[in-house]
């Protein structure tokens, strides 16, 4: 266990200083004037002049080389220093944690919504296969799968916040605000996991151990209860950590449609501003909490492994 947690980090910590050292470079690579950029989101657009630009770009080190002003980042980051926002000139860390509260609820709220729609949905659509319930849900994972997150959202801002007027269509000053967008990403979520969900439960179900308890006597549901769920849950349990990366993904279009004040939309303001210590850092923070869920992915499964089912039913 130890061996595979240090492993992991291992990983992670790379992957999250390559992937930092790709949003410098890509940043940099933007056709433009990044010190013009910063200048112009700082005093805002009818303000900016060269002059501005140019104390900026004195004053935030812009004019060094490339190479010093990476390595300078690399020297605040083996520190724990994540620096601070060229915009709004707070460190780093403030801004991250104020926008991460927003998405780490939204998150939770999106991801547990998905499996109060997949998870009964999958279980019984893999208790009838081929039936009219099974074909309907696949039918809709297929369309919902092939949506991308913002049409789903316009669908349901048209339904429910303009038809109905039932809930906001933007905002964060109450819990309703947070419907359209945790329900956006709960359908995409749900769309992919409800037939990953059935497929386990039914390869589950015709295993030789479900069969054998069967003719000791227990119904499909007590053997499936009993025998099925530990085994059914694995591979649901791998694909949910698979989801971050949808949810990532999900953040960055969902917050900016809904104008939601999460990572998502702090990371694209961050873009057009071009503030290159808060894209590197949000990577970073990002690439690390992915991490953290395929850790805990993995060691979910390890706790269910041992109960393999190649066992008698008792």
């Amino acid at each position: 266990m130890i061996g595979l947690i240090g492993s992991r980090l291992s990983q992670a910590l790379l992957t999250a200083w390559l992937l930092a050292s790709l949003c410098f470079a890509f940043v940099h690579a933007l056709p433009g004037d990044t010190a013009l950029r910063i200048a112009a989101a700082r005093l805002g657009d009818d303000r900016v002049t060269a002059e501005a630009a140019d104390r900026i770009r004195r004053e935030e080190g812009l004019d060094r080389p490339l190479y010093r002003q990476y390595l300078s980042w690399l020297g605040r980051i083996a520190s724990l220093d994540l620096g601070h926002s060229l915009v709004s000139r707070r460190p780093v860390w403030q801004d991250l944690a104020y926008h991460a509260r927003f998405t780490l609820g939204l998150g939770a709220l999106g991801w547990l919504l998905s499996y109060l729609i997949a998870l009964p949905l999958g279980i019984a659509c893999a208790f009838r296969p081929g039936k009219a319930l099974d074909r309907a849900t696949n039918a809709a994972a297929v369309a919902l799968a092939a949506m991308p997150s913002f049409m789903i959202g316009i669908g349901l801002i048209s339904l429910f916040a303009l038809s109905l007027r039932w809930l906001p269509p933007a905002g964060h000053r109450t819990g309703a605000h947070l419907v359209l967008p945790a329900l956006t990403l709960a359908l995409g979520l749900a769309a992919f996991s409800v037939r990953i969900i059935r497929n386990a439960v039914v390869e589950v179900r015709q295993a030789f151990y479900m069969t054998f308890a069967r003719i000791r006597g227990r119904s499909a549901g007590q053997a499936f209860l009993h025998h099925g769920l530990r085994n059914a849950a694995i591979p649901v349990a791998t694909f949910a950590a698979l989801q971050f990366a949808y949810v990532v993904d999900g953040f960055v279009i969902v917050e900016t449609l809904f104008n939601y004040p999460g990572l998502g939309d702090l990371l694209v303001k961050s873009l057009i501003a071009r503030d290159v210590p808060m894209i590197m850092a949000a990577g970073l923070v990002i690439e690390l909490l992915y991490a953290c869920v395929n850790l805990g992915a993995d060691m979910i499964c390890l706790a269910l492994g041992p109960r393999h089912a190649g066992g008698s039913p008792t």
